[in-house]
This record gives structure tokens, C-alpha cells and sequence, in this order.
């Protein structure tokens, strides 16, 4: 993408100011997207995004600049535009001197996306029509999408690390609408891999179903229409697992991010070896989990990912680390220093985040609770990070009655607060699951995120209901 020499220079050019730090992100990003809306193909596109990213640090201050063009002069340009906005003071020139390194393999792709006719991913999305549509005459209406994206990335900075990495995701989204007596209701699934078109090649040991999830999105809609309203109150919350881990990310995992700790907005700054989660609970963000939403082989300032044990039995080990944050605290970085793309500063962001396994089977957890809300999949909702309190939609949840899961609900939330989640958890299953491929928006930016966990109970939520 662009030679070593160049990229020492454009450095040297980036330090001229007398900063510190240098950076330059740059990335080369192809993409396809299909939509289908009422069994028409409504949209078929690809684009192409190219360009680099200089940050300049000196002191408190740091100085960025982007460029969409990759020549050495509109890399100097950017790196001048940079240092000038770090700090305007002593002059000369640092010669940095790179020392590129191999980045480990986590994800291996079988089949570039790239290379498959747009004809045929039109057709995966035509199949995923007509199995949702397939499950019964309540359903009018089904959308569907598909995307994948290749992206090159070469990272380089003044501390002498050069790294490239070659990104490969693919994405499928299903939603579908049933129409009854209690009006439309909507069902949805998605999928989402760090992986190639093999994702949908049955005899590849990665293989996902994608009519199957149709299919289950086209069940969920249909449950609906015969849902009784869902109850208000507190009472114990199963959570299937897969689908809860939303939750964690949400209502926990932001507050574990060193940024907020640095500005003490996060309820778990100055904790770290405390009690903050029931004993059951260890929740690890994990960058290198093979095809997974959330997985990188380096973060987007170079380092690699790794397993960070944030929570351990309960007690809080660990947060997530950036360059700028584990520089100023003395910690390593974790490989948590994440952009949406070349055009934005890196920040503190998880990766793949969820709940190791407990010791409950999950038909134990359910068949102890003698009246309670089975939650099987979670919905969108809000979440303050400062406080932990949070508000989340429940797309398809069940009455629980002397043991049993009965009836099932509709328009119901779940209210509460994440640390005090974190403490009621009192059973956590043994079938670890994760769940469906996230964005996660901060300060304006978004990047693909996986989250999962076991099932498990919470001994009391706040249900959001509209029963009487």
C-alpha cells in the first residue's frame, strides 16, 4: 500500500515539531452490499475507500489529520497538518527507523467474497425469502441484507512498529413481519463472521444456515401475534444464552474502558480488586476468538489482541487499554485501541466481550424459578455509562410459571442497572453461547463487536410492561 521508506519519512516529517508520537493509520477498503425489501431486490452495490490517518502527539495535546491521498506528498501534508495542530514550538527533524512485524493469523479465509459473482449473493438473499415466507401465511412481508468487506490496513508509528493486516467480514440480516389480530409484528436474526464466503458453503466446518435463521425470524413473528402484553414489576430474568450479552457490553463493558476511568465517569474507577459481580460471573473481552464479529488480529494502533480477563469471580482485575492510557498509567496495551476508519482517532473499544460458563444446567435454571420472564432475545435499548442504568427492549420473551416456560410476551422492557446486574446473577449456565454481530456507536464512531454469554438468572429486573 505504501513502501517502508516513505512511510520512515512521512514519521520523521510527523516529529518535526518536537513531538513525541507519531502515527500513521492508512487502510484500503472494498465493500459489498445487497438489499432485498418484498421479494425485490432493492439495492446492489460496491464501493472502494482509501486513505491514511496521521496523529501527532505531544505533551497533552494531540494533532490529527486525514488524507485520501496516499502519494508521499499527500501523506507530508497530513503529517505537517498534524504536528502543527499538536503543539507549535521547538523545530528539527526525527529519523525513525520501522521494524515491520508479522501479524499472527486469527482469522483464515477459505474464500474471498470479493470474488463471487453478485448474481449468486442476490441468490442467498432470494432463498432467505422465500424460507421465511415458507413458515406460514401470517408472514407479509420480509427484508433482507447482505455485506462483506475487505480491508488492508497498514499501521506505523515513531516507537518503530509496522504492521498490515487484511480484514475479511461478512454479514446477513433477516427480518420478517407477521400480520394477526394483535396487528404486525416483527421478527429478526442475523449473522456475522470475521471469515469468508465459506460462511455459507455446507460443507465447510463454519458453515451458518442462513435460510435457517429466516426461518427463525419468521417464528419469532408469528409467536407474537398471539403474545399477552408483558407484566410489570420485579421479578427473577432468565436470559438465553447468546442472547444477553448485549447487556454486558452495554451496561458493563463501557465503564471498563479506560477512557471513562481516566474521566471518572465509569462506577468501577478505583476498584480493581473488589467485589463488583456475583462470584459466579468472569467477563473477558477477547480480540482473538477466531471468526468472530469483534476479532482482530492488531487493534488500530498495531498491538495485538489478546484475552483480557476483566472480571474474575466476581472481582474486578482488569480494564481495557489504549496507547495514550497505558502510556500515561505504565500498563501494556491490551489491543482495545479501536476507529471506525482511517478518518478517525483511534479510542478505547471492546472487542468480543462476554460471560465465561457457570456451573447450572440451563433446565435447572428455569425449572428453579417459580415465577419469572424468560428473555430469548434481547432488543436494542439506552444505557448511561456513568451509572450503569440502562433500558433494553425484549424481541421475544416468555412468561415463566411454577418452573415452566408459558405464554409468550410482547412490549416489554427490562430496566435496571449493569453493576447491580453484575452482583444478582445467581445462576449462570454451562452453555456458552455468543450471539448476533453488534456496531458499537461511541463519540460518533462505530466498529463491529461480538458479545455472548451463558444462560443465566437474574434474581431481579425491572419489567417494563403494559399488562394492567
Amino acid at each position: 500500500m505504501i513502501d517502508q521508506d516513505v512511510i520512515e519519512r512521512t514519521l520523521g516529517v510527523a516529529l518535526g515539531t518536537g513531538a513525541e508520537f507519531a502515527e500513521i493509520y492508512a487502510e484500503d477498503k472494498r465493500n459489498t452490499s445487497v438489499a432485498l425489501d418484498d421479494g425485490r431486490i432493492e439495492q446492489v452495490t460496491s464501493g472502494r475507500d482509501r486513505g491514511a490517518g496521521v496523529r501527532v502527539i505531544k505533551g497533552e495535546t494531540t494533532g490529527f489529520a486525514h488524507s485520501s491521498d496516499l502519494s508521499e506528498t499527500g501523506l507530508a501534508d497530513a503529517a505537517r497538518a498534524a504536528a502543527a495542530a499538536a503543539a507549535r514550538g521547538a523545530g528539527g527533524v526525527r529519523t525513525v527507523e520501522l521494524s515491520p512485524s508479522e501479524v499472527r493469523q486469527v482469522n483464515l479465509v477459505a474464500e474471498f467474497p470479493e470474488v463471487i459473482p453478485k448474481a449468486t449473493k442476490v441468490e442467498l438473499l432470494q432463498r432467505v425469502d422465500e424460507a421465511a415466507r415458507s413458515v406460514g401465511n401470517e408472514i407479509v412481508q420480509v427484508s433482507a441484507g447482505y455485506g462483506d468487506s475487505r480491508k488492508r490496513v497498514l499501521i506505523a508509528n515513531s516507537d518503530g512498529v509496522l504492521v498490515r493486516d487484511d480484514i475479511v467480514r461478512v454479514l446477513a440480516r433477516i427480518s420478517a413481519v407477521a400480520d394477526g389480530d394483535t396487528g404486525m409484528q416483527t421478527g429478526f436474526q442475523s449473522m456475522g463472521h470475521t471469515i469468508g464466503w465459506e460462511v455459507f458453503d455446507p460443507d465447510h466446518d463454519s458453515y451458518v444456515d442462513v435460510e435457517a435463521l429466516a426461518r427463525d425470524a419468521a417464528r419469532q413473528a408469528i409467536v407474537k401475534l398471539s403474545a399477552r402484553p408483558a407484566p410489570s414489576g420485579a421479578m427473577p430474568v432468565v436470559i438465553k444464552n447468546g442472547t444477553g450479552g448485549v447487556l454486558f457490553h452495554e451496561a458493563c463493558g463501557h465503564g471498563l474502558e479506560a477512557d471513562h476511568i481516566q474521566k471518572g465517569a465509569s462506577v468501577y474507577a478505583d476498584k480493581i480488586g473488589e467485589l463488583v459481580a456475583s462470584p459466579l460471573v468472569t467477563l473477558v473481552d477477547d480480540g482473538t476468538m477466531a471468526g468472530e464479529w469483534g476479532t482482530l488480529a492488531v487493534d488500530d494502533e498495531g498491538h495485538a489482541t489478546r484475552r483480557n480477563v476483566l472480571i474474575e469471580d466476581g472481582v474486578l482485575t482488569d480494564y481495557m487499554w489504549d496507547h495514550i492510557r497505558s502510556r500515561k498509567f505504565g500498563r501494556d496495551p491490551s489491543g482495545n485501541g479501536r476507529r471506525q476508519s482511517y478518518m478517525h482517532l483511534p479510542m478505547v473499544r471492546m472487542t468480543n466481550t462476554f460471560v465465561l460458563d457457570g456451573p447450572d444446567d440451563p433446565d435447572d435454571i428455569v425449572a428453579s424459578t417459580e415465577r419469572g420472564v424468560y428473555v430469548s432475545h434481547l432488543g436494542g435499548g439506552s444505557v448511561n455509562t456513568a451509572t450503569g442504568d440502562f433500558v433494553f427492549g425484549m424481541n421475544e420473551a416468555y412468561l415463566i410459571e411454577h418452573g415452566e416456560i408459558t405464554e409468550p410476551l410482547r412490549e416489554g422492557n427490562l430496566i435496571g442497572n449493569g453493576p447491580q446486574v453484575l452482583r444478582d446473577i445467581d445462576m449462570l449456565g454451562n452453555d456458552f453461547a455468543m450471539g448476533n454481530p453488534g456496531t458499537c456507536g461511541k463519540d460518533g464512531q462505530g466498529v463491529p463487536v461480538g458479545d455472548g454469554q451463558p444462560t443465566l438468572r437474574v434474581k431481579s429486573l425491572t419489567i417494563g410492561g403494559t399488562a394492567a
